[in-house]
């Protein structure tokens, strides 16, 4: 198990080996700083619902295409606990056009911007420095879209992944980490999956970290219920 902003994530069985370096301390700074910001956009924002089905379809369209059998059944899991399409896409669109569309389109339909207009200067994204400058910015571009879907409904999209109050379904780690194998293969950068999940686990927590105390309180809400009605039959 690994600690993933307070909470125990499943590693999967995937061999043994070190994983390349963590967020670098600035990066983790920014991305704080940045899901404060859309935290205050959320409360100001005018939702509307009449993407859903654009979004399914780019669903289904991702899961029929046989060179992503691998991701099949990971996104499969994903689906059936009713985690949002549109997060499950966000941490696709690294490697699927398809699926960067869609979410560009929500963010810039609900909040009327996209991940380009929350990234400001340049900046290392691990700490030292190791990736080129498009590997860069095409992974800091990735993070902020799964961090501006989250920030939208953080407790919708993390109830569904989380088991209980410290726990999360170690799926979300499993097809984060072989997106970002696909990612990294397709620029010939060839990293062992085992090799990724350092990275995988500390990109994650800077998406979900600021999110994570709202739903703890609402599960220990639920919880508190839960006994109560026991109590009371």
């Amino acid at each position: 198990m690994s600690e993933l902003g307070g909470l125990d994530i499943g590693m999967p069985d995937e061999g043994t080996g070190g994983g390349p370096e963590a967020l670098s301390d600035e990066a983790k700074q920014r991305f704080a700083a940045a899901a404060a910001a859309m935290q205050q956009i959320r409360k100001e924002e005018k939702k509307s619902k009449k993407r859903d089905d654009q979004v399914a379809k780019t669903i289904v369209k991702f899961l029929s295409n046989q060179n992503n059998t691998r991701l099949f059944i990971l996104i499969s899991r994903l689906v059936a606990r009713d985690c949002p399409s549109i997060f499950i896409l966000a941490i696709l669109s690294l490697i699927d056009e398809d699926s960067t569309n869609a979410v560009q389109a929500y963010l810039q339909e609900t909040l009327q911007k996209t991940e380009k207009d929350m990234i400001g200067d340049s900046m290392a994204l691990t700490k030292n420095d190791q990736l080129d400058t498009d590997t860069n910015a095409a992974l800091i571009a990735w993070i902020t879209r799964m961090q501006m879907v989250l920030a939208l409904e953080p407790e919708k999209i993390l109830m569904k992944l989380m088991i209980d109050e410290r726990n999360i379904d170690g799926t979300v780690l499993q097809l984060t980490t072989f997106v970002l194998q696909d990612f990294f293969q397709s620029r010939r950068k060839g990293i062992e999956f085992a090799e990724l999940q350092q990275l995988t686990a500390s990109i994650l927590q800077s998406v979900f970290q600021p999110f994570v105390s709202g739903v703890r309180k609402r599960l220990a809400e639920q919880a508190a219920a839960m006994k109560n009605e026991k109590e009371d039959e």
